[in-house]
């Protein structure tokens, strides 16, 4: 089996979700949850704070910069994901479907860009 990165976007300056909307989004999101991990698909998930509280850090000729916000100036931004197991790239599809049902307006949900690559050694972020 194959590691796929399911990512869920949002969109800066849209409308926050009613406290109700919210409420039923994080139940779908755990139902989800739960249905990955019992059919053997989870591998690990995370939603991350909101963009104003993200730190970028560029080194250019030794030197090191760290600055407040996102690195690029763009309205869509990566709001979470799930790592999972599938067959192939049908299969993840399928599961990055189901999972965009629980985020209904949240600015495109889930997608499956592929396989993640495993061989280099070290790598940050590398899957195994």
């Amino acid at each position: 089996m194959a590691q796929y990165m399911l990512s869920v976007h949002g969109i800066q300056g849209e409308a926050s979700p009613s406290r109700e909307a919210m409420e039923r989004m994080f139940r779908d999101v755990d139902s989800f949850n739960g249905e990955l991990q019992a059919e053997g698909h989870w591998v690990f998930a995370c939603g991350l704070y909101p963009v104003e509280t993200a730190t970028v850090v560029h080194v250019k000729d030794g030197r090191t910069v760290t600055t407040d916000g996102p690195f690029a100036e763009t309205k869509e931004f990566l709001g979470g994901f799930w790592i999972v197991t599938a067959d192939d790239l049908d299969e993840a599809l399928a599961l990055a479907e189901r999972g965009q049902r629980g985020l209904p307006g949240r600015g495109g949900g889930p997608a499956a860009p592929g396989p993640a690559d495993r061989r280099a050694p070290r790598a940050v972020g590398r899957l195994t």
